[in-house]
C-alpha cells in the first residue's frame, strides 16, 4: 500500500481520533488506529468503548489494504512532520512515514484482533450540523462533573412539535436552548464528554441520526460516531422555571459580563462566589465581599415590571457562564429574591438559563 495525503488534512483527521483513542488502556488495542485505504482515500477509525469514530481523509492510494498502528504515536509523527505532502508505505509490517527529508518507520499492529466497528447505513431522521453544534455549546457548561447522579453528567435532546430542545442541568441550573428541527426524533440523554466531542466534529451540512438500543449513531459527510446513551429519567425542569415575572432588566450582556467579573475578584470563594444584585431606579448595583474587602459596581438598566426594587444574589461563575452564549443586549426576569431567576438574549434566539438565587 502506498498513500499521498497532505499534512494538514491527515493531522486534522487524527486530532478527531486522538481525543477519543485512550493514550493508555489495559486493553493495548484500544490505543491503536485502524487505517482503511481504499482508492478514494483513508478512514481512520478508533474507539474507547464508550464512542467510536470514523473519519474519512482524501488521499491518493495505489494497491489499497487495512492495517493497525499506534494511535498517538502515528499522530505525534505526523505533526511533527516538516514537509506538507506526506508518503505512507506498508512493507510487511512495517509503515513508513516520509516527508521532506524524514523518514519514520512504525510497527503494524494485529489486525485480526482489532475490535469490529460498525456504522449504519440509513438514517432515522436528519438535523441541521452547524444548529446542534451551537446548541449544544450553549448549554454545556451546565451539565454536572459530579457523580451523585448519572443524568445530571448527561446533555437531554429533545424533538418538540415545534422544533428541538437541548437541556443540561447540574441541580443548581438549567440551560436550555431551543433550535429549527423537521422529524420525530427520540428524546434522549448524551453523556457531555460525548456531546464534546460531536460538537468538535459538527461543522456544516447535516448530522443523520439513527437511533440503536442504548446507542445513537450520528453521521455527516466526513465523520461517523456511535456513542453510548445515559439511562435514566431527566428531571422535570420545567417546573423551576418561573411564570410569575416580577421585575425585569435589560442591559448590554458585555458590560454586565465586565462588572460581574470586576466585582467577584474581592467575593469570598469559600461563600459560592457570592455576588449580590440590587436593582432599583433603573440601576443594577453588583456589590461582593470577601476577607480582603469588598467591591460595588453600579450599572444602568432598562428596567419593568410591578416590582420597583429587588434585591438578589448569585454564585458569580454561575452569572459569567449563564451570559457566555448571550450575544447584545441580555434580559434578566426576576421572580422574587429566594426564586430562581431566568437570564436570555433580549429578542429571543431559544436560549435560557434558568438559576437558583443564594440567600440574600
Amino acid at each position: 500500500m502506498k498513500a499521498n495525503v497532505t499534512k494538514k488534512t491527515l493531522s486534522e483527521g487524527l486530532g478527531l481520533l486522538e481525543r477519543v483513542i485512550p493514550s493508555r488502556s489495559s486493553n493495548p488495542l484500544l490505543t491503536t488506529l485502524k487505517v482503511e485505504a481504499s482508492e478514494a482515500g483513508l478512514t481512520l477509525s478508533g474507539t474507547n468503548l464508550e464512542i467510536d469514530l470514523s473519519c474519512f481523509v482524501p488521499a491518493e492510494v495505489q494497491q489499497p489494504m487495512d492495517f493497525v498502528i499506534p494511535a498517538h504515536l502515528f499522530a505525534q509523527i505526523v505533526r511533527n512532520l516538516g514537509g506538507e505532502l506526506v508518503e505512507l508505505e506498508i512493507t510487511g509490517n512495517e509503515l513508513a512515514v516520509r516527508s521532506g527529508g524524514s523518514d519514520f518507520k512504525l510497527q503494524t499492529g494485529d489486525l485480526s484482533a482489532y475490535p469490529p466497528l460498525s456504522f449504519p447505513e440509513h438514517a432515522d431522521v436528519s438535523l441541521n450540523a452547524e444548529e446542534l453544534s451551537r446548541a449544544f455549546s450553549s448549554v454545556r457548561y451546565a451539565a454536572s462533573n459530579e457523580a451523585f447522579q448519572a443524568v445530571f453528567r448527561g446533555i437531554k435532546l429533545e424533538h418538540r412539535p415545534e422544533g428541538a430542545r437541548v437541556v443540561a442541568s447540574d441541580g443548581y441550573r438549567v440551560a436550555i436552548r431551543d433550535f429549527p428541527a423537521d422529524g420525530a426524533g427520540r428524546n434522549l440523554i448524551i453523556p457531555a464528554r460525548s456531546v464534546d466531542e460531536l460538537i468538535r466534529v459538527l461543522k456544516d451540512g447535516e448530522a443523520r441520526f439513527t437511533y440503536g438500543d442504548g446507542l445513537l449513531s450520528v453521521t455527516t459527510d466526513r465523520v461517523r460516531m456511535n456513542l453510548k446513551l445515559l439511562d435514566g429519567d431527566f428531571p422535570d425542569y420545567e417546573r423551576v422555571i418561573p411564570k410569575d415575572i416580577k421585575l425585569q432588566v435589560t442591559l448590554p450582556a458585555t458590560a454586565l459580563k465586565e462588572a460581574v467579573n470586576r466585582v467577584a475578584v474581592l467575593a469570598d470563594k469559600n461563600a459560592n462566589n457570592r455576588v449580590e444584585f440590587l436593582v432599583s431606579e433603573g440601576k443594577l448595583r453588583l456589590a461582593a465581599e470577601g476577607d480582603y474587602g469588598r467591591a460595588q459596581d453600579t450599572l444602568d438598566v432598562t428596567q419593568g415590571g410591578v416590582e420597583p426594587a429587588m434585591s438578589l444574589a448569585f454564585n458569580a461563575r454561575h452569572v459569567l457562564d449563564a451570559l457566555g452564549p448571550i450575544e447584545g443586549e441580555a434580559e434578566l426576569l426576576f421572580s422574587g429574591s429566594t426564586s430562581p431567576a431566568i437570564f436570555r438574549a433580549s429578542g429571543g434566539g431559544g436560549y435560557m438559563a434558568v438559576m437558583v438565587t443564594l440567600r440574600v
